[in-house]
């Protein structure tokens, strides 16, 4: 039986552009087994999942729980849980970390300052420090929202662990589970998809100098899916690997096309035209369904770069 993640891949769907969207990323572990709505179908206690929702509501910040990969036992025993904080946006990415005994603490945190990238309400807040060890790689492996994410992305997490990798957490949710095996890496936010060891192997060591692997990238967390995909195109077109050097600094008109400007840090500008269309043919969009749809996708149709004049009055 065809999964969404094959006849996706079967069909070529374009990824770019596809990455969920959030200036800063919540990570609360949570062992245990984990339903479909995670923060309120999970043993984390489903009050608490409901008061981080609320706060965490129109301030920029996406919450979610991640575990080591392996078996999921859990006796519901207090145990100390790992929470990280991270924030995506080029120039300001940072990632900081705690151990805590009561995750009730979480509702200390003030939200709306952490989705500007202000780090230091964690820091009050939980005893936060900046995190110095390897980069953060998430593989979603929550079967509850698609048997995708169980078949494909546990083994790629399971195979990560084994290989001695570091920073390797399976997470409750990325989105774009017809992508799977999909990955999020932290600090610099890039999602990617349909990748295998090797590939997050290669993304991993990239990001340890710096540098941002364009293959099999959906896109930047810090920007809404225009600009990913607009970001992900000036990166080709400028062969620039460098992750914390472009920005998308504007973007106007509305769907089904928008003219984005990015802008690099050594001054240059593009203005990426991006169109957004139907793939097709039809196709469940996850395995949970067989509802047919047309998912969107994001055609990058030019990239131009702009002369000093003209980017300024953009």
């Amino acid at each position: 039986m065809s999964t969404c993640a094959s006849v996706s891949s079967d069909l070529g769907e374009p990824i770019a552009g596809t990455a969920a969207t959030a200036k800063t990323w919540l990570l609360v572990e949570q062992p245990g087994p984990w339903g479909a709505h995670a923060l309120t179908s999970s043993h984390l206690d489903p009050a608490l999942g409901r008061g981080l929702e609320r706060l965490a509501k129109g301030t920029g910040v996406r919450i979610a729980l991640i575990r080591r990969p392996g078996r999921h036992a859990d006796c519901g025993t207090a145990t100390a849980r790992r929470v990280y904080v991270a924030h995506t946006s080029p120039g300001n990415a940072w990632l900081h970390t705690t151990t805590l005994h009561d995750p009730r603490r979480l509702l200390d945190l003030d939200f709306a300052a952490l989705g500007r990238g202000d780090h230091r309400s964690f820091g009050a807040a939980l005893d936060g420090r900046p995190h110095t060890g390897a980069p953060l790689a998430l593989v979603c492996t929550n079967g509850k929202r698609d048997r995708c994410c169980a078949l494909l992305g546990r083994p790629l997490a399971a195979e990560l662990a084994a290989s001695g990798a570091e920073g390797v957490w399976e997470v409750t949710h990325l989105g774009g589970h017809r992508f799977s095996p999909t990955l999020l890496v932290l600090p610099y936010g890039y999602a990617y998809g349909r990748v295998d060891a090797p590939a997050v192997e290669e993304i991993l060591r990239a990001v340890q100098h710096g540098r941002v692997v364009v293959d099999g990238c959906r896109g930047g967390s810090a920007w809404e899916r225009p600009g990913q995909a607009a970001e992900l195109a000036v990166r080709s077109a400028a062969h620039e690997d460098a992750a914390d050097v472009l920005s998308v600094v504007r973007t106007t008109g509305a769907a089904p096309h928008w003219e984005v400007t990015v802008a690099h840090v050594d001054g240059r500008h593009w203005r990426v035209t991006v169109a957004q269309s139907a793939s097709l043919p039809p196709r469940a969009e996850s395995c949970g369904t067989s509802v047919l749809g047309a998912p969107a996708r994001m055609d990058v149709v030019a990239v131009r770069e702009l002369q000093p004049a003209s980017a300024l009055a953009s």
